[in-house]
């Protein structure tokens, strides 16, 4: 498709620079019927000519021999030059070794004097505007609008090896939705482009070059380096000075590419593998993926495409520790907290330490949550049938269900499905959920209590924020993190802290679980300070169901 300008169109720009007048007033005739013409007669007019604010030229004509300054040094200045060297030269002569020389400068193409073929001067302007304008469309695409470096299309495309060892790199902004989140995603922005800016600086020393792939995550492909870490370290400093944000942090995941038989999408699928691996870890900045990873990136990976059979198999299995209520002269079995056990039947038992974080990250927590629900549901109706007590049993609310919108009608009909009375379903959330999403979880934990759900506030004391959810959050029960507990008879000091929550909670009114109890010293110890009820291997591990039963008939 021609580009020349129609009736009605804007005619694009020519620059005319020739010392003779008679050639520039030649070429001129030749070419306004489609161009808007402006001349020059020597280089440094030129230069002048292309500096005005209004300089949109789509194409240069220039002669290489003039005064002041020749056209060589003109094609020279303008490739040094980021805006001009966009714009095509076709450079004037009638020397062959000027021809040669100033094509190898950057000219796009060149016209033989004199001027004796207007067609072919016309043909020849037409067709290297046109192939400009195209790369300019083509440029315009290949690079992401907010960081500056590659779309991850093209830079797959232009990914090349060096002949030199390369590695393939992946770059995260670690928990960057809580910037667009704070201060708006035009922030968010200012940092993604600042981020591309000091990966782009980098990419010549390290002879690579890199895109954004997705919102915070950024792909680096270069020769292999002694030192990621002062790299990575020197990006993050950088940064976080122009965020004004010490708590910014960076990871990078490393693969090194030994096997060119694999596709540059697997590579940088396995460096992903290592920076995931260190999400969290604000100590750690970069990971190296490797054969142990590899391993344990396909267990994971069967783990999680095990999960529907594993559910309509019962291979997931629920668990129940007794709580056991100790105000009174013998502990009596008041309740139990449901835990999920996989036992897979061909990689045998598979601890919940392995999969619960796995299925958290994943979105797959949710199912599981769901089948734990209605089990525990299940078998405290079959308890109360079977021996006329109530066992009431505190399932896990993890954080992913807390954004779950359908999480009341869920909750709330698996209590009705199995005809259970406020008290028999309780719920434990964790108190890290809080840290995450205060707002939506106060919002939620109201709403459940509201339905009649009891809540008990788990792993009290883990994390940094206990003080203010013991004001800002409605709860029904304390329950004190296992460390706590596990520490307290190491020093006074641990004895004191226990205590002092114990004054808390009973100043508040709640009762307070104590978990991981497993010595007769640390039972008399919380019996001494008020502690209503106790759960840990002091009195039994987590039991499977027909064995939990035989503590029920005891009772």
């Amino acid at each position: 498709m021609k580009r020349f300008m129609t009736t009605g169109d804007i005619k694009r720009r020519v620059l005319i620079v020739d010392d003779e007048m008679i050639n520039r007033e030649l070429l001129s005739a030749i070419l306004s019927q489609n161009y808007e013409i402006a001349t020059a007669s020597n280089g440094r007019e030129a230069m002048d000519a292309l500096a005005q604010p209004d300089a949109d030229f789509s194409l240069i004509l220039l002669d290489l021999l003039m005064p002041v300054m020749d056209g060589f040094e003109v094609i020279e200045r303008c490739k040094a030059d980021e805006h001009l060297r966009r714009i095509p030269i076709i450079v004037m002569t009638s020397e062959k070794s000027a021809e040669v020389r100033s094509i190898r400068m950057g000219a796009a193409d060149f016209i033989t004097k004199p001027y004796n073929l207007p067609e072919v001067i016309l043909a020849r302007c037409e067709r290297i505007i046109e192939l400009s304008e195209d790369k300019s469309i083509i440029r315009s695409t290949e690079h992401d609008k907010v960081s500056g470096l590659y779309t991850r299309e093209y830079f797959f495309a232009y990914l090349q090896h060096s002949g030199a060892p390369m590695d393939a790199i992946v770059l995260n902004i670690d928990r960057f939705h809580l910037i667009n989140e704070l201060y708006g995603r035009e922030e968010g922005d200012r940092i993604l482009n600042r981020c591309g800016q000091l990966i782009a600086k980098e990419l010549p020393g390290i002879r690579g070059i890199a895109c954004r792939s997705e919102s915070d995550t950024f792909f680096i492909f270069c020769e292999r380096q002694k030192n990621y870490k002062s790299i990575i370290q020197g990006l993050q400093t950088e940064l976080a000075d122009f965020a004004k944000s010490r708590n910014l942090h960076l990871r990078a995941g490393i693969y090194s590419c030994e096997n060119d038989s694999d596709d540059p999408e697997t590579w940088f699928s396995r460096a992903k593998a290592a920076c995931d691996r260190i999400r969290g870890q604000y100590g750690a900045l970069t990971a190296r993926y490797s054969s142990e990873l590899y391993e344990r990136t396909v267990f994971h990976e069967k783990l999680i495409s095990d999960v529907p059979d594993a559910i309509k198999s019962s291979d997931l299995v629920v668990y129940y520790q007794p709580k056991y209520r100790i105000k009174g002269d013998q502990p009596t079995l008041s309740s139990a907290e449901a835990l999920i056990r996989w036992i897979h039947p061909e990689l045998g038992f598979i601890s919940p330490g392995e999969f619960i974080p796995l299925f958290e990250k994943n979105g797959l927590i949710r199912q599981v949550d769901h089948y734990v629900w209605r089990e525990a549901a299940q078998q405290v109706k079959r308890w109360r049938e079977a021996f006329g007590v109530s066992i009431p049993v505190s399932v896990n609310v993890s954080r992913v269900d807390i954004f779950d919108p359908e999480l009341e009608s869920k909750l709330c009909g698996i209590r009705n499905a199995f005809s259970l009375s406020e008290d028999e379903l309780m719920l434990e959330i964790t108190e890290s959920a809080y840290s995450d999403s205060a707002d939506r979880l106060i919002e939620v934990v109201n709403s459940l209590r509201d339905k009649g759900f009891r809540i008990e506030m788990d792993d009290f004391g883990s994390g940094y924020s206990s003080l203010n959810m013991l004001t800002e959050i409605p709860f029904d029960v304390l329950k004190l993190d296992m460390q706590f507990i596990r520490r307290m008879m190491l020093s006074e000091k641990n004895m004191k802290l226990v205590r002092l929550i114990m004054d808390i909670a009973e100043s508040l009114d709640v009762p307070v679980i104590a978990e991981g109890v497993e010595k007769e010293e640390q039972l008399e110890a919380l019996k001494e300070m008020g502690c209503d009820i106790v759960q840990g291997y002091y009195f039994s591990p987590p039991l499977p169901a027909e064995r939990f039963q035989e503590l029920i008939e005891k009772k």
